[in-house]
């Protein structure tokens, strides 16, 4: 079981695992990581920034849905998660076929890269979103303390560390186009942004045989 904070330590022991816990999992590869990479190469920074904006902004959001009370709704009616959870496998594997069908930079601008709302809404079916967001309650609150403050901070750790994070795979993408001048080669690109997008949901898939 993860600790949860001590609502005595002071502010920097307190803000400093949060941190460190939101660059770590924002930074590391996951499907919003993946999907803004492959949109930065394939629709380039200006139409991708929407896209961008909506995981900066829609994650934190989640958070403290979930922090003030809807986890609890999840508890009561545990087939609800399993729905969003089965949700998101689908809508993952549709979207990784999606990258991995593209075969041109050209062709990819005839689908619409994801819209800010779109964004947002892909927060709750995206399976590393509900660890990082149901971890970092875990480990960051404490029942003894003013919960609402600490998911507020947990909150504006994302906005303040996450965003960024994400900001770097999307110009990473970006930066990638100079080198994918070549159709197979950015086909291989994209095929195998597709097979890592669908390898990301295996675990969670597992999860449900067990």
């Amino acid at each position: 079981m993860m600790p949860t904070m001590d609502p005595e330590a002071p502010l920097i022991e307190t803000l400093l695992p949060i941190a460190l816990f939101v660059f770590s999992t924002s930074i590391t590869p996951g499907p919003n990581n993946l999907m803004i990479m492959s949109s930065g190469l394939n629709h380039g920074a200006s139409r991708s920034l929407p896209h961008l904006l909506g995981i900066w902004l829609g994650f934190p959001a989640m958070v403290i849905a979930v922090g003030l009370g809807l986890g609890s709704v999840f508890s009561q009616f545990p087939v609800l998660h399993e729905i969003i959870r089965w949700v998101g496998i689908g809508y993952l594997l549709y979207l990784a076929w999606l990258i991995a069908s593209t075969r041109e930079i050209d062709s990819a601008s005839d689908r619409h890269p994801f819209s800010f709302f779109q964004a947002i809404a892909f927060q709750w079916v995206n399976p590393k979103g509900w660890i990082m967001a149901i971890g970092a309650l875990a480990a960051f609150t404490s029942p003894n303390g003013e919960v609402w403050k600490d998911i507020l901070q947990i909150a504006l750790a994302f906005i303040a560390i996450g965003g960024p994070c994400v900001a770097v795979w999307l110009f990473f993408g970006i930066g990638l186009k100079r080198f994918l001048t070549k159709p197979n080669h950015l086909r291989l690109f994209n095929i195998t942004m597709g097979l890592l997008l669908a390898a990301s949901v295996v675990p969670l898939a597992l999860e449900g045989l067990y």
